[in-house]
């Protein structure tokens, strides 16, 4: 069924059109074509003196309808001409009206839905409904005239806040912001609402038109200063992103000239940037990210979660006093379970630091605190793991050990219980191989830190119970991860994609490439941190463990560096230690060392490798792809061996798992913005030049002849899941 909206008019006069389009009341332009005649028709009507918009089942509008966006894209949905929703539609038709209207908002009002709302001469909300225009997470500006009433209702700098963040606020915030005009119960909105429009038609409460308001707008000249501070942050924030300066130089327009000229600029802005490279690629990874839910085989089962009610960590490392936090935070209890009082000690102690750090933010209050961080108990036997639904184990990766744990676990947990490992790179059917209880055994891999990561991969094996997987699929989404369910293989997705990262920047360093320059261009690409820094971060002896596991399965896909091991017999670990490839002060701030030099020409000197002139003056497009094209080599045998089911799991877990900048789309979405055939290309180049590190897939290959997406589903695959 088309979204549509409805009209009824009450004995009171009050026509209450009423916006439906499950699941959010979403603009689709079927909505916005039936909201516009019905309001024609309510302007017509004699029996009709005021009007309440508001939307079906507790939700005023979650915004423009971004499957929409897709067809906008590809040619196959007509657009309407430029200006004419935002200036006939919403200015000319319903805020220019002689009828007074008013929005009664529950739910959500997002983007479109907000801009309608902005556009009625009142707005009656309730306490927890959303208020915000979250456009430029997809690439674009506000288009229904969101730059120029906002920031006349809660003035420059909370409306740039808004706008630039993506953040809503809540109704209580939105009345004393001046966004709304009351604040009432769910039961009352509609109802206040119609009082309220015609208490303005009486003139009893004032008539006002959002997009002529100046008392909230800061003088000019102030005004001119704020921009120019926004620009500032936004170039700082987010240097590759051009529409977020856009959106500054809209709102300046409407202040400066008028706001109807804003409007203008507006329209014709956001036409221009829908067509733009980073909005196709947020649109395709906010899709992606909704996708991460659906997981063929399994979600389709029509199978119910279990009640997840306890929960054990084995562990409470970094890793497991991490996965705890995230845990409590949730409300879920933990038992956490060391092998001896100091180690449990420290690892409470760390649970503990971690919910602290969130009260100094502000971001849990001390009431809060005393609750969550009394769900965790610390324990140093099995005894009180009769209960338990679910263990997660995260000690060190040492196969024997694991094994051993899990050999444990079945004794000790009851039938029911879910047995997960933590491991990012040890198969899991090895860690359960002296278990019979294989269908209970899964890999739930948190990235650190485990609190703070979003990501969280569940790694399944081909025994492993579909009922578990839509367990976990659920424990992931109370705890606010993003899980992507991925097959068992050496290092499973996110870290076997980007195995080969860390190894060709070490190949090019080798061959005569500043590292530190390395390292800048990989974040003036947009990831948040160089290869060099997060070697540095997550500390040499975790980077060791795991590139001992990749070489002894893909020993032809290594880069054998002698760089990093030398460096540790000087003891330089990374930042823990103060020295790694940079040096660190008191503050842990990271600056270049000079003596890094010696460990390079030792490399080079055992690795009977010379200095390339050709890699000394790599320019920075060569060293993003001489980076990145082994991690999409890596990628498509991922994708080709079933590891992953979808190409958009991989963009998810390259943005989630590793900082690959989200307006690029992923990195197989990336990947196919080059094609297959020119990455290709340059690899069977590199690898004939440099050696079979760079050797492109056979899956790469074939896609290439055939010059098919990379992302494209692959047939008959052999697939893990």
């Amino acid at each position: 069924m088309k979204g549509r909206t409805e009209m009824e008019v009450g004995a009171d006069g009050v026509a209450v059109i009423t916006i439906i389009n499950p699941p959010v009341n979403s603009l689709s332009l079927d909505v916005l074509q039936s909201l516009k005649e019905n309001y024609e028709q309510a302007l017509l009507r004699d029996d009709v003196k005021a009007i309440v918009v508001t939307g079906a089942n507790g939700k005023f509008s979650g915004g423009f309808d971004i499957s929409a966006f897709g067809g906008l894209h590809g040619g196959k949905v007509e657009q309407p001409k430029p200006g004419f929703i935002s200036v006939e539609v919403i200015t000319d038709t319903f805020e220019a009206a002689r009828k007074p209207s008013v929005a009664a908002i529950d739910g959500l009002a997002l983007g479109g839905g907000l801009e309608v709302a902005m556009a009625c001469h009142a707005r009656i909300s309730t306490p927890n409904a959303q208020l915000g225009l979250p456009e430029l997470q997809l690439g674009v500006i506000p288009g229904f005239g969101g730059t120029q009433r906002l920031p006349r209702l809660v003035g420059l700098t909370k409306s740039l806040e808004m706008m630039l963040t993506s953040k809503p606020v809540k109704g209580e915030e939105a009345h004393a912001l001046g966004l709304v005009d009351a604040v009432v119960s769910p039961d009352e909105v509609v109802k206040t609402a119609r009082c309220w429009a015609l208490d303005i038609l009486a003139r009893r409460k004032p008539w006002v038109s959002s997009l002529y308001k100046t008392d909230k707008l800061e003088p000019l000249g102030e005004a001119r200063e704020i921009l120019k501070f926004a620009r500032a942050q936004a170039r700082k924030r987010a240097p590759n992103l051009k529409h977020p300066l856009v959106c500054i130089d809209v709102i300046e327009e409407g202040i400066v000239s008028s706001p109807r000229a804003g409007l203008w600029k507006e329209a014709e802005a956001f036409q221009g940037l829908l067509h733009s490279d980073t909005c196709k690629s947020l649109v395709h990874f906010f899709f992606a990210y909704r996708g991460t839910t659906k997981v063929p085989g399994i979600t389709d089962r029509g199978l119910v979660p279990r009640r997840v009610n306890k929960v054990a960590i084995l562990g409470g490392g970094l890793m497991g006093s991490g996965i705890a936090t995230a845990l409590i935070l949730s409300n879920y209890p933990v038992i956490l379970k060391e092998v001896n009082e100091k180690f449990l000690e420290a690892g409470i102690g760390r649970v503990k630091a971690n919910l602290q750090s969130r009260v100094k933010k502000g971001k849990m209050t001390q009431e809060k605190f005393g609750k969550t961080f009394s769900l965790l108990r610390g324990v140093l036997d099995y005894e009180s793991f009769k209960d338990v639904d679910m263990v997660i184990e995260a000690v060190i990766e040492n196969v024997s050990l694991k094994q051993q744990i899990f050999a444990d676990l079945e004794k000790y947990c009851p039938s029911h219980c879910i047995l997960a490992s933590n491991t990012s790179t040890i198969d899991l059917n090895l860690i359960g191989e002296r278990t019979k209880s294989q269908d209970r055994i899964i890999g739930a891999h948190f990235f650190s830190p485990a609190h703070v990561m979003p990501l969280l991969e569940i790694v399944r094996t081909k025994h492993t119970s579909p009922q578990v997987i839509v367990d976990l699929l659920d424990v992931g989404k109370k705890i606010k991860k993003t899980p992507i369910v991925v097959g068992n293989c050496t290092g499973f997705a996110v870290n076997r994609m980007f195995f080969p990262y860390t190894q060709a920047a070490m190949l090019l360093v080798e061959h005569g490439t500043d590292l530190y320059q390395i390292d800048k261009a990989v974040i003036k690409f947009g990831m948040p941190m160089g290869p060099f820094r997060l070697a540095d971060l997550v500390g040499f002896g975790v980077g060791i463990a795991t590139a001992m596991q990749f070489i002894e399965n893909f020993p032809e896909r290594t880069y054998k560096s002698m760089i990093i091991p030398l460096m540790q017999e000087d003891k330089r670990a990374g930042e823990a230690t103060g020295k790694g490839f940079y040096l660190y002060d008191d503050k842990r701030k990271a600056s270049p060392d000079p003596e890094l030099k010696n460990y390079i020409e030792k490399a080079r000197s055992i690795s009977g490798v010379s200095i390339d002139p050709k890699f000394v003056k790599l320019s920075e497009k060569d060293i993003i792809e001489m980076v990145f094209f082994p991690v999409v080599n890596e990628a498509c045998r991922v994708f080709a061996e079933g590891i992953a089911v979808k190409a958009a799991d991989l963009d998810i877990a390259s943005v989630m798992g590793m900082g690959f900048p989200p307006y690029r789309g992923g990195i197989m979405f990336w990947a196919d913005s080059y094609g297959s055939k020119y990455i290709y290309s340059r690899l069977d180049e590199w690898s004939r030049m440099y050696g079979e590190f760079f050797e492109p897939c056979a899956f790469l290959a074939e896609r290439a002849a055939k010059g098919s997406p990379l992302s494209a589903p692959v047939e008959h695959a052999k697939s893990r899941l």
